[in-house]
């Protein structure tokens, strides 16, 4: 790992506490607000040695942003894809020419990205896909269905795991796609409800939609999407585990309002969300700095960490007894109705097992990898 003195990262998360208190205030246009992080340097802190960046910190600091963002209160990103998975996938596997043509306009909060991954009928399998990309003169024409892509109907650009090669079987013959959202009648994009009546992910249905950028050559996109991969767990998990505390405090105080507290079940219930929670964080920070060494630790945490806020949101409507089961407001009103946290945490928390690779795929992953079982039978490979 890397790290400054204290007295450096003492210096760095002052001055991430004075911007963040300045400037999160009321409500914020959601691109603009990619705008002003971009416009002061806040995009790409991670993107060491890449030439594309804004300023750069080191994973120390990098920590200390993610946290102090977190604790601020600060809008949700909808830049993070961008920035987080596609910037570091390009600076791993891209050329030099996609480099200069993708990451600036990142770092500066300008475009925005979503993932096309997960396919319906594949489910967590992302070896599966059926989306098909036909080579043309000038790129690829692209035809299939992605789901649960989240931010598609935000976004600019889409990276797209896709089939290249006719004939081909499982993880042969794909290819990672970057694919401009912006093609009317070639691109639809349908808002999928939530049952917390909110809609942030979607269908996204191709239909001859164009792409000219090939990330990694053509064929390698199983390479490539195995890299982004990697990308996806990491200083984000000590952000995420500063809401989880918040949340966690929220549910100790409506147990102390209501009574629940009282109950040594109930306590014990508490007491033991709040270990957890204090060893997933310690996990984090002991994998963080090596994850080579540690093959297993992005699904060991992910298995932890969905399984415990899952807990977490029955806990959250069980201390509040009956009024848990009344809204806020009228809920016979069309949807997107209105839920108090408690009710968002306990719905939204369902999904938690599932997306971002289910509890199944997570053991699958840990059995094969870490553990040396046998492989799970796939099918046949051509």
């Amino acid at each position: 790992m890397e790290f400054g003195s204290a007295s450096e990262d003492e210096v760095f998360r002052r001055e991430v506490r004075g911007w963040l208190d300045a400037h999160v205030q009321g409500d914020l246009d959601r691109r603009g607000w990619e705008r002003m992080l971009g416009a002061d340097g806040w995009i790409g802190l991670g993107w060491t040695e890449s030439g594309y960046g804004n300023r750069t910190g080191t994973l120390t600091q990098q920590v200390v942003w993610a946290e102090e963002y977190a604790r601020s209160a600060a809008p949700p990103r909808s830049g993070h894809i961008g920035e987080n998975l596609l910037a570091p996938t390009l600076i791993a596997h891209g050329t030099a020419e996609q480099k200069a043509r993708f990451l600036p306009p990142v770092a500066a909060g300008e475009e925005l990205w979503c993932q096309g991954y997960s396919e319906p009928g594949a489910g967590s399998d992302l070896a599966g896909v059926r989306t098909a990309a036909v080579r043309e003169a000038d790129g690829y024409r692209v035809s299939g269905q992605k789901i649960w892509t989240s931010l598609a109907h935000e976004a600019d650009w889409c990276f797209v795991l896709a089939r290249t090669e006719a004939g081909s079987r499982r993880h042969h013959g794909l290819s990672f796609l970057l694919v401009p959202m912006d093609q009317p009648g070639r691109i639809e994009v349908r808002p999928i409800r939530q049952l917390t009546g909110t809609a942030d992910f979607n269908e996204v249905f191709f239909d001859g939609a164009h792409a000219e950028h090939v990330v990694g050559g053509e064929g390698n996109g199983w390479r490539v999407a195995m890299s982004l991969l990697g990308f996806e767990r990491g200083v984000s998990t000590l952000a995420q585990q500063i809401g989880f505390a918040e949340e966690l405090g929220r549910v100790v105080r409506d147990a102390v309002a209501s009574g629940a507290a009282a109950d040594p079940v109930v306590r014990a219930r508490l007491v033991r969300l709040w270990a957890e929670l204090r060893v997933m964080r310690w996990n984090a920070l002991r994998t963080l700095g090596n994850p080579a060494a540690e093959p297993g630790a992005p699904s060991v945490a992910k298995l932890l960490w969905a399984g415990w806020h899952q807990r977490l949101g029955e806990l959250a409507v069980q201390v509040r007894g009956a009024a848990a089961s009344v809204g806020p407001a009228d809920w016979s009103a069309a949807a997107p109705y209105e839920l108090d946290p408690a009710q968002h945490l306990f719905l939204f928390s369902r999904a938690d097992t599932v997306y971002g690779g289910s509890d199944q795929v997570q053991r699958t992953i840990i059995a094969e990898r870490v553990l040396g079982l046998p492989r799970e039978p796939k099918g046949v490979e051509s």
